[in-house]
């Protein structure tokens, strides 16, 4: 398995290891546990290693426009230094991969994927991709790591030679970290305020360490993946995939009606969403895991559970689930069949936890 440049920093905070696309990741480190890391990223600040996710840069004169059809979101309207999230799809409108672009400047572009998808993506760009246009991966020489929750603006800013005070939701600005030259990018996968962290590998090793040391706690993928449920966003190979049409997602914002993209005549199709993924509050604590059945109140089989959790901010068991679209509206009964077991909950519209702070005015946390 791969190894992140943080590798080290995990072993002696006794992490538990497993493998994670590839490579050996901190599921959660003793002395801390899921709950307190989750609760960290809630209202205090969590330190995540991602730098396992792929990195490519494209650009050139076909750029743009190439990535315009390879991309389910609309690249020309961004501006330079603005984040957007999409969809790289295949034909039939399923999901290769679900993204981040950045506009670096008028013809280059930065895309973020998950690190389980970095061979398709690179694919996707040596086959889409025109002679004037070039693109690396430097998925192996950048580093990447997410600080997250409210007091998380305070600890970047204490590290950063210039001010973050200007960086808006869903943009980027470069910076320095020492003498290393920075992206801080107010995006990450919590729901709260937060910084994503892009760094020269050589540099990655400190920065964790100075965030640590100015309070933020380590933490694992158990609480991340609670984390991004309790905002009903959807991870790769759970809720999103090449056998899952882009539409059914229920991300119809990273959806352009105004090109034709890869995908698009199925994706835009208002028959390919039979299933719609939807949120699913339970009874109690017990959780629901991935695959399992979810029925009507008549006993139906109407759809599939693709991801379940306890929610330590709730205090009560969630599901995320494609559900026949009938039975998708909230309020709606449901069970999930858990073994031998049936668990009550209802259909609801996500996000789960609604005191979330990433779109906050960030003054608010300096």
């Amino acid at each position: 398995m791969k190894k992140t440049p943080i590798h080290p920093r995990h072993l002696s905070l006794s992490a538990k290891m497993a493998p994670f696309a590839g490579y050996e990741m901190p599921l959660h480190y003793e002395g801390y546990g899921v709950i307190k890391e989750h609760e960290a990223a809630r209202t205090g600040a969590a330190l995540f290693d991602t730098c396992h996710m792929g990195v490519f840069h494209v650009g050139g004169i076909g750029g743009l426009w190439e990535l315009e059809t390879m991309l389910s979101c609309d690249i020309e309207d961004m501006k330079v230094g603005a984040c957007r999230y999409g969809f790289m799809c295949n034909h039939a409108g399923g999901v290769i991969d679900d993204m981040i672009v950045y506009r670096m400047n008028d013809k280059d572009f930065m895309l973020v994927t998950n690190a389980v998808n970095e061979k398709k993506v690179l694919f996707q760009l040596k086959n889409y991709t025109a002679e004037f246009t070039w693109f690396r991966n430097d998925t192996e020489s950048t580093a990447k790591i997410d600080v997250q929750g409210p007091k998380s603006p305070k600890i970047v800013a204490g590290l950063m030679r210039e001010p973050i005070d200007g960086i808006k939701f869903y943009n980027f600005a470069k910076n320095f970290y020492r003498d290393a030259e920075v992206i801080v990018s107010r995006t990450g996968y919590t729901g709260e305020i937060g910084f994503e962290v892009y760094c020269p590998v050589e540099a990655a090793g400190d920065f964790w360490d100075d965030c640590v040391a100015a309070g933020a706690v380590p933490a694992g993928l158990g609480a991340r993946d609670i984390l991004r449920l309790e905002m009903g966003f959807p991870l790769y190979g759970h809720e999103l995939g090449e056998d899952r049409n882009a539409a059914q997602s229920g991300f119809s914002r990273a959806l352009s009606g105004k090109k034709d993209f890869i995908g698009s005549g199925a994706a835009l199709d208002p028959l390919a969403a039979g299933q719609i993924l939807c949120g699913i509050s339970l009874e109690g604590r017990r959780s629901a895991r991935q695959g399992d059945a979810v029925l009507d109140g008549g006993g139906t089989a109407v759809g599939v559970v693709t991801s379940g959790s306890f929610s330590p901010s709730l205090g009560h068991a969630i599901a995320l689930a494609y559900v026949d679209k009938n039975c998708a509206v909230a309020g709606t009964a449901l069970r999930i069949v858990c073994g031998k077991a049936e668990i009550a909950g209802k259909a609801c519209q996500p996000p789960f936890y609604k005191n979330a702070t990433a779109r906050a005015d960030i003054k608010l946390y300096l």
